[in-house]
């Protein structure tokens, strides 16, 4: 992701939010207890849940352009990782819910705390059984500002919406367990009025069009986590292809953007360049299409959704992504998409790694050194912001923070000092191969690198990863 931060009404997801009583009901079989209301990441406690993982989600969404709301079935497919006397998923605003089946059969719910739907089926789901859950619902998604983490979720547009989900946000327009550590596939089936495009993640497996209205069904087949899925519905110019080495492309401008027919074919095969070039220092790109999606949203980032990214240009009229910021969001495919952190805490490898690889573009086609880039950084005064965070450990509130981006680049270079060109670049190519489509930590990441290198990097990580202020060189 890259953000530029404005000032907002806060809505926070966090410590302050509710805590739920997960003890048993009254009367309840003993051989089944509640799944957790939270996954137990300390930046967001109240986002995902236990007891359960979720395996697909169905997600079959009708856009209605005269309320600007949506009607909506998301049908999950999970399985139990305890005996389930009830269980819990993410679901915030005020979409109403007309029905909930578990297994075909009515279940009673409430909807609790910050973001809490609880569900108790109506017997107990034993552990290692798979289950599904069908939520039928309808209105109008919340849009989620918060005053430090920006504008996510369900955001309207004049011709309709942008549902982007980083850090929370998913659970504005469907039930989700809402952390990076459940990923799962995906498929969207989304129908609108027949003059609007819908666009998501994933394969495009399917276009009709019945009564003035067009649905799309796309399919994201690799785990993808909830805060990388994306939904765009409005006016669009769409393009089709492949990239150079034979991955289907896929890209799409606003109408309103003003951006001419010549830029547009431009963005598509950049996107695809770019994507090339990184498959040769990273490996095999692990999804089965890229792109990307230039949007007129006003929330005034890019963002790496899975396998189409989306770039929010709204303040820059006829304007087209620059080539970094696709090497950086295109880079994310493999980190932080594929290898996905455990903890928000962690999101420095992703945004570190990006940015580090928008260095490495700079210097290949640009002819800008990587280490002239890390010293513009490093000539930062060491009495600026940027050196107070701990890079591994911004805090809940910095995980945007300018120090994850390029405190976290600069810490990439120092790895590359201290193992070697050799050492790196395998380094590259072997860790998103041996994590993909799982998650990670900071520790997995040092031990990974010393495995690879036969060295000991301890004071690396101390120096770069795990300490505030300005390192001495």
């Amino acid at each position: 992701m890259r953000r530029a931060h404005r000032a907002v009404t806060a809505v926070t997801l966090g410590a302050a939010a509710a805590v739920l009583v997960t003890a048993a009901p009254a009367g309840a079989d003993a051989r089944f207890s509640p799944g957790a209301p939270g996954a137990g990441d300390p930046y967001f406690p109240d986002m995902g849940n236990g007891g359960y993982d979720v395996r697909h989600y169905d997600v079959r969404l009708k856009y209605d352009p005269e309320t600007k709301g949506i009607e909506a079935v998301t049908r999950i497919r999970a399985k139990a990782t305890q005996n389930l006397s009830r269980f819990n998923l993410d679901f915030l605003g005020p979409l109403k819910i007309s029905s909930l089946e578990v297994d075909g059969r009515d279940a009673s719910f409430e909807r609790t705390g910050a973001q809490e739907l609880e569900i108790t089926p109506d017997r107990g789901l034993r552990r290692n059984r798979s289950f599904t859950v069908t939520v039928a619902y309808a209105g109008v998604p919340q849009t989620i500002n918060d005053a430090t983490l920006g504008t996510s979720g369900w955001i309207p547009t004049p011709d309709g919406a942008v549902m982007v989900n980083q850090p929370f946000g998913a659970a504005t327009v469907y039930p989700v367990n809402d952390h990076p550590t459940d990923k799962a596939s995906y498929t969207f089936t989304l129908t609108a009025p027949k003059d609007l495009t819908t666009l998501s993640n994933g394969d495009l497996r399917g276009t009709w069009t019945r009564h003035g209205q067009t649905t799309t069904r796309w399919t994201m087949r690799d785990p993808m986590a909830s805060e990388l899925s994306m939904i765009a519905i409005g006016k669009y110019d769409v393009l089709k292809g492949r990239t150079g080495a034979g991955v289907p492309n896929l890209t799409a401008t606003d109408e309103r953007m003003g951006i001419t027919p010549a830029d547009a074919e431009k963005f598509h095969e950049l996107s695809g360049d770019v994507l090339d070039f990184q498959s040769k220092m990273y490996g095999r790109y692990p999804f089965g299409s890229t792109g990307g999606i230039v949007v007129k949203g006003d929330f005034h980032y890019a963002l790496e959704t899975q396998g189409r990214p989306v770039y929010d240009l709204g303040s820059r009229p006829g304007a087209i992504p620059s080539s970094g910021l696709i090497a950086h969001e295109q880079a994310h495919q493999w980190f932080g998409d594929s290898v996905t952190p455990e903890r928000w805490a962690d999101i420095w490898m992703n945004e570190g790694l990006a940015t580090y690889s928008e260095w490495l573009y700079a210097e290949k086609f640009d002819g800008k050194p990587v280490q002239k880039s890390f010293d513009e950084v490093y000539a930062t005064p060491a009495d600026d912001d940027l050196w107070t965070p701990i890079v591994s450990d911004p805090g809940r509130d910095n995980i945007f923070h300018g120090a994850v981006y390029d405190r976290g680049a600069m810490a990439v270079h120092m790895l590359r000092a201290a193992i070697g060109d050799r050492d790196f670049y395998r380094f590259l190519k072997a860790w998103p191969a041996a994590h993909e489509g799982g998650n990670a930590s900071t520790e997995d990441f040092v031990r990974f690198a010393e495995r690879i290198s036969h060295e000991n990097l301890d004071a690396w990580a101390k120096t770069w990863l795990y300490s505030p202020g300005k390192p001495e060189l």
